[in-house]
């Protein structure tokens, strides 16, 4: 992946990537490798905007970045499609788990839909065995560097399609082997989690987590219905949450101004509304994903820029704030970009990106003994730098 901060926060007298990090919403069909995507697709003679690994990369990026999350999802056309064979599948997965590694993650959720890749006659069993094989490779193969890295499957369900019910009993079926959670994805506006509320209720009743996008390319209908009907403990993005939060500034001015610190310094009274104190209240991690938040248009009604995106003000405000990718390929970008761009926009230290850092692993699906061993890792990893 291409630094696309490479100047950002010089004065900083730690390596960035190097810090443990947790990923929580990271597609599996959004973080190939360009070199990989050529090959697979030569393999099965689909064609591609180039064969050129640089400007296959670029391609993703630019198409990505027009502000549309209908266009932005197009992209995704020609990975799903090289996504079709179990060779294909478990080699993507295992690059995935390496290209994690190496940007410092210990333990990652990988979210992608099954039901997307069985153009090639595999069944839904096939190519969720297929993924985690590869992704079994692929912490095998960081271990073999000398690494440990963690990985478990979110299985998500195409919220346009009507296989909710089917997905749901997949994850379930899969729990010990690999499954760690529920998502619903793809086109958010128009598709409330409503439509899936028989298969919540199914995962409710085995015990089994979701997470739900909502708040993205929709506001506050889709994370009420995510809460309610999709009984979400996370939400996927979740940034349109600050659609519910009035904020009056002390000086009229600061309002207009760009500079992030600015506006902070001069926020007055902020009242939050029902839905959002419910969400800060009880800790509802949200899996903000900043650099595809710009590109999808999901912060628009907030501002132009990054300094605009509302998760500073939703950070100080205490809630559950986690930072991700969403899609590494096409926005070009890894979880240490994010981290520099934190630190650049809003002027984060070291003790913000713990904060944050933790509550990704607080919120992680995993049984309790892991996570507490996860935040220790994550602690330690910390005070040896100060």
């Amino acid at each position: 992946m291409t630094d696309t901060f490479p100047d950002a926060a010089p004065d900083l007298d730690f390596d960035l990537k190097a810090l443990p990090k947790v990923s929580l919403h990271d597609h599996l069909d959004g973080g190939l490798r360009p070199a990989t995507i050529i090959e697979l697709a030569a393999a099965v003679g689909h064609p591609l905007p180039s064969t050129d690994p640089v400007a296959l990369g670029e391609w993703f990026r630019e198409s990505a970045d027009s502000g549309s999350l209908v266009r932005y999802l197009e992209t995704f056309d020609h990975t799903i499609a090289v996504m079709q064979t179990r060779e294909g599948l478990s080699r993507v997965a295992k690059e995935f788990v390496e290209d994690l590694a190496d940007d410092g993650v210990v333990y990652g959720e990988v979210r992608w839909a099954p039901e997307q890749h069985l153009q090639q006659g595999l069944s839904l069993d096939d190519v969720v065995e297929a993924v985690q094989a590869g992704l079994d490779a692929g912490v095998d193969a960081v271990a073999e560097t000398g690494r440990d890295i963690q990985v478990g499957q979110l299985i998500t369900a195409m919220r346009h399609a009507d296989r909710g019910q089917e997905i749901a009993e997949l994850a379930v079926r899969h729990r010990n082997n690999g499954a760690v959670g529920f998502d619903i994805a793809g086109a958010e506006d128009g598709f409330l989690p409503a439509r899936f509320k028989d298969a919540f209720t199914y995962l409710a009743a085995h015990n089994f987590p979701a997470t739900v996008h909502a708040g993205e390319a929709a506001g506050l209908e889709s994370i009420q219905s995510a809460l309610v009907d999709g009984r979400a403990l996370r939400l996927g993005h979740g940034v349109r949450i600050a659609e519910d939060i009035t904020v009056e500034f002390d000086d009229e001015d600061a309002a207009t101004d760009d500079g992030a610190d600015e506006v902070n310094d001069n926020i007055g009274l902020v009242t939050l509304g029902d839905l959002a104190s419910w969400v800060r209240d009880r800790g509802i991690a949200l899996e903000i994903c900043p650099s595809s938040n710009l590109q999808t248009g999901a912060i628009a009604g907030f501002g132009e820029g990054i300094e605009s995106h509302p998760l500073d003000m939703l950070y100080q405000l205490g809630f559950n704030v986690t930072i991700n990718t969403d899609n590494r390929l096409m926005s070009g970008v890894t979880l240490t970009d994010e981290f520099e761009l934190l630190v650049e926009t809003f002027d984060y230290d070291l003790d913000d990106l713990l904060e944050l850092t933790l509550n990704a692993a607080e919120a992680a699906f995993l049984p309790l003994e892991e996570k507490e061993a996860l935040v220790e890792y994550i602690n330690e990893a910390y005070a040896d730098l100060g």
